[in-house]
């Protein structure tokens, strides 16, 4: 595969999944980001943990879609990340929620 034609599939998958976040945003409640993935889900618990010194945070979400087009499959009902970096949540507004309005 050329270089060339790695960039356009991978063009190609990430305008399949904005299509498909614009499709479920109306389905979930907040919106999480981590250093690595951006989530949408249903519920959400962000607890503060320590050990040894060093914090971490670990992330519980339910109901969740997983922005990452690699993955086979997005939906997942019970995600768990532990990270050191920051986690933002943000609850979604009812006129976010709606993909229609714009």
């Amino acid at each position: 595969m050329s270089a060339e034609d790695l960039e356009k599939y991978e063009t190609e998958m990430e305008l399949n999944i904005d299509r498909e976040y614009r499709d479920v945003v109306g389905i979930f409640k907040y919106v999480v980001e981590t250093d690595r993935r951006f989530y949408l889900c249903n519920q959400v618990d962000v607890k503060a943990r320590s050990e040894s010194g060093d914090v971490f945070f670990e992330v519980s979400m339910t109901d969740a879609w997983v922005w990452d087009m690699y993955r086979p499959a997005r939906f997942a009902k019970n995600v768990k990340v532990l990270t050191f970096k920051d986690v933002n949540v943000e609850e979604l507004a009812s006129q976010e929620i709606d993909p229609l309005k714009d």
